[in-house]
């Protein structure tokens, strides 16, 4: 039989608008969906400056490792979607001020443009308590 696959949810970040949860874990790896910056409640901030949505779109992220027994430093992927390379220097001044020391592989990929008019998105794939 083959090791099951846990859906992961939490309050602390906004609910899935779409068919997708929050993150999914298997062994002990928890792999968490793109990450917006609309606030717990889903009121949306896509009106905020970039490092203040940057900020709300980790904090999300960050709400989802917490409720499946992981955190920054078991963070070993982190993949960043941003509108416009002019961001990128602000992204990573945000990501540092988040992360601390941890330092996971990243991959930055600047897009056109995102769902709701937002500027950032993220997504990892953690260690987790298995």
């Amino acid at each position: 039989m083959s090791d099951p696959i846990t859906r992961i949810g939490t309050a602390a970040a906004p609910a899935p608008a779409g068919h997708y949860a929050q993150a999914t874990a298997w062994r002990d790896l928890v792999f968490v969906s793109g990450q917006l910056a609309p606030r717990p409640d889903g009121t949306h901030t896509a009106d905020q400056p970039f490092a203040a949505q940057a900020r709300q779109a980790l904090a999300n992220l960050l709400a989802i490792l917490a409720e499946a027994g992981s955190g920054p430093e078991r963070i070993l992927r982190v993949t960043a979607y941003i509108v416009g390379v002019a961001h990128w220097p602000e992204f990573n001044r945000v990501y540092a001020e988040m992360l601390g020391e941890a330092r996971p592989a990243r991959t930055v990929v600047p897009v056109p443009e995102l769902h709701h008019g937002y500027l950032v998105e993220v997504e990892a794939i953690a260690a987790c308590d298995a």
